[in-house]
């Protein structure tokens, strides 16, 4: 297995400390608001890589945070938190804002059949963790106290800066005059590990006694107390969006290895942006998209997981409506076929032994994920599988086999739930190439003959849709 390490910015094979045991940690929701399709794209990269890992015979302990108080509008020290923030404008306590959208991400990602992990962290139930972890820094020279906060003193980290390859001179240049600045601050890059209830935040809702007083922690130390809590001082892989590189990233690495004198994470995983037509997602561009959008407009989620595996994780992915109908056409062509295999071979032993022409699909589909999750040739040994002369219980055996890592959800289709056939698909599709060249004569005769069969055929602004004639 090789995987890119943004710590190293080269691709590596990977060793983990213990094998076959894997320690990972994934960065979770802040839970402020509605999970996006940015968010599901990241949670499931992250999900193709613990099955990938598990495909190859690794045990993998997974733990992921869920971010219910501390993180501030900014990364970094500056604005409100963004859980007070979101109950005020919708009028809801942080606890029930916090519960509402916690069920709202675990919701969309079990549309996707993302794997749950195995501790879920929320962080105001690890408050005693975060303060034993600022203790020891404190103790060991790295942070200090003033009237408002508590701080780590970077300058105090010679490595700081490591993970983004950003110098401190360079980042405290680029350290914009914060909106709220404690002038007892040392350093303009130095970042809270616990925020006293004064001055801005002397109203609060949310706080717990501490040595430092009346408080809330910070968003940078739930992440490593909780990591190090479940998974051990040094972990094997680390996960999360690009966007927390150069903030949260780093300063979890600073804390962390300040406090043991460790390696914190020997991998780091990162997932890149998502646009939406050519654009930043936004409110106010009118594109923020939830799982619900999709699941509107009458689209499967899992196909929206395919659309995924079609970018590389290390690449920026331009999500367009077109692109995730066809995304549609291609899912539902695939269940046809999954369902006619089914139907020719009533039982599938896993434990069979395969041609040599199923061995190498295999192992081509492996070389394909092994390679820092090249997903998009993943989906092509797919798809040549599908085409291919093989035996239908190979085929299908095949089939499911790389469905442990694709996650579409293959060994649950079954007949009366889905029940196009793939000839009355591949009969759409003739329809659709004479309607495109002009043959509407001939259009108008597969359109009956797609009526004989029992079925209707729709046309719409993103191609055509089937459904079982009633």
């Amino acid at each position: 297995m090789k995987l890119y390490n943004t710590a190293t910015r080269k691709i590596e094979e990977f060793k983990p400390l213990k094998p076959p045991e894997v320690a990972f940690y994934t960065c979770g929701p802040t839970v402020y608001d509605f999970s996006h399709l940015g968010h599901l794209r990241t949670y499931t990269n992250s999900d193709v890589l613990k099955r990938t890992l598990q495909y190859l015979g690794y045990k993998v302990k997974h733990v992921m945070n869920i971010t219910d108080v501390g993180h501030l509008t900014s990364d970094s020290d500056e604005g409100q938190d963004k859980m007070e923030k979101g109950a005020e404008k919708r009028q809801m306590t942080v606890w029930d804002l916090a519960k509402t959208y916690t069920d709202f991400f675990f919701y969309s990602t079990e549309q996707l059949n993302i794997k749950k992990p195995d501790i879920i962290a929320p962080a105001t139930e690890h408050i005693p963790d975060f303060i034993k972890l600022i203790e020891v820094l404190l103790e060991k020279g790295f942070g200090y106290e003033t009237g408002q906060a508590v701080y780590f003193d970077v300058k105090k980290f010679t490595d700081y800066g490591k993970l983004s390859g950003q110098k401190l001179e360079e980042k405290e240049i680029g350290v914009r005059e914060e909106v709220h600045v404690d002038k007892e601050k040392r350093n303009p890059a130095d970042f809270a590990l616990w925020f006293k209830r004064v001055g801005r935040f002397k109203d609060h809702v949310m706080y717990w006694p501490s040595p430092w007083g009346d408080g809330f922690p910070g968003w940078h130390i739930e992440c490593s107390a909780m990591c190090m809590k479940y998974l051990g001082e040094t972990i094997d892989i680390h996960g999360g969006g690009i966007d927390h590189i150069p903030v949260h990233h780093e300063n979890e690495i600073a804390q962390s290895e300040a406090a043991t004198g460790k390696q914190f994470a020997r991998y780091w995983f990162h997932n890149d942006f998502l646009l939406v037509e050519g654009q930043k997602m936004s409110k106010s561009l009118d594109n923020f998209l939830t799982i619900d959008h999709i699941k509107k407009r009458d689209i499967d989620p899992l196909a929206l997981r395919l659309l995924y595996f079609q970018t590389h994780y290390r690449q920026i992915m331009n999500f367009t409506w077109d692109a995730l109908y066809a995304a549609k056409s291609a899912y539902e062509r695939l269940k046809a076929v999954i369902v006619e295999l089914k139907e020719k071979e009533k039982k599938i032993n896993m434990q069979e032994e395969y041609s040599e022409e199923g061995r190498s699909r295999k192992q081509k589909f492996i070389d394909a994920i092994s390679d820092d999750l090249q997903m998009p040739r993943a989906l092509a040994v797919l798809w040549e599988t599908v085409k291919s002369n093989l035996p239908a219980r190979e085929k299908l055996h095949l089939l499911l086999d790389f469905d442990e890592v694709l996650g579409l959800g293959l060994k649950t289709i079954e007949k009366e739930i889905y029940d196009i056939p793939e000839e009355v698909i591949k009969l759409a599709q003739e329809r659709e190439e004479a309607r495109l060249i002009g043959d509407f004569a001939r259009a108008d005769r597969v359109r009956d003959e797609i009526h004989k069969r029992g079925f209707a055929i729709k046309d719409t602004d993103h191609g055509f849709e089937i459904a079982r004639r009633k």
